[in-house]
């Protein structure tokens, strides 16, 4: 067994990517309407984050996508502000530690970026994630931020990036 790594997209990894994301979000009985499931960007996640100051990154194991997330400019935001995006983990990969390693590549690549706030969407019986944003610094806010098109997702949360 390889030891998972973290690298930016490539863009043959579009459809694995898609299908584990949907798979993530049909096993935790999210709606496929308002969320993640049903954004056009999900079947062409490299063209997406080609976008200035924005990447995505895959979590590989076995030369199979486990994992991913990304940070781009947070839509009809301040400048400043990024979003934790599209951030899923197979049930392989979830309780290792790989979802906090995740978090520290996006966090450092946004400070890199020069973003001061970061930004996320969840829902609210995503408690596993929700634990996780929480241990990285992130505070639930009780307002929605930008246009990220996810209606359904509300619980919303900020951190300050240092």
């Amino acid at each position: 067994m390889k030891t998972p790594i973290i690298r930016s997209i490539q863009q043959n990894d579009n459809p694995f990517i898609a299908q584990m994301i949907r798979e993530v979000l049909v096993e935790s009985g999210a709606p496929k309407i308002g969320t993640a499931y049903e954004d056009k960007t999900l079947d062409q996640m490299f063209e997406t984050y080609l976008g200035e100051r924005s990447q995505y990154f895959v979590l590989v194991e076995n030369n199979k996508i486990i994992g991913s997330a990304g940070i781009a400019p947070l839509a009809e935001e301040k400048a400043e502000i990024c979003e934790l995006q599209k951030m899923y983990f197979s049930a392989e990969a979830r309780g290792r530690g790989l979802g906090s390693e995740m978090m520290k590549v996006c966090l450092d690549f946004a400070r890199t970026q020069n973003f001061t706030q970061c930004y996320l969407e969840t829902l609210p019986y995503m408690k596993a994630a929700q634990k996780l944003y929480k241990k990285t610094g992130f505070i639930e806010i009780n307002h929605r931020m930008g246009d990220t098109g996810h209606y359904s997702c509300d619980v919303w949360m900020l951190k300050k990036l240092d």
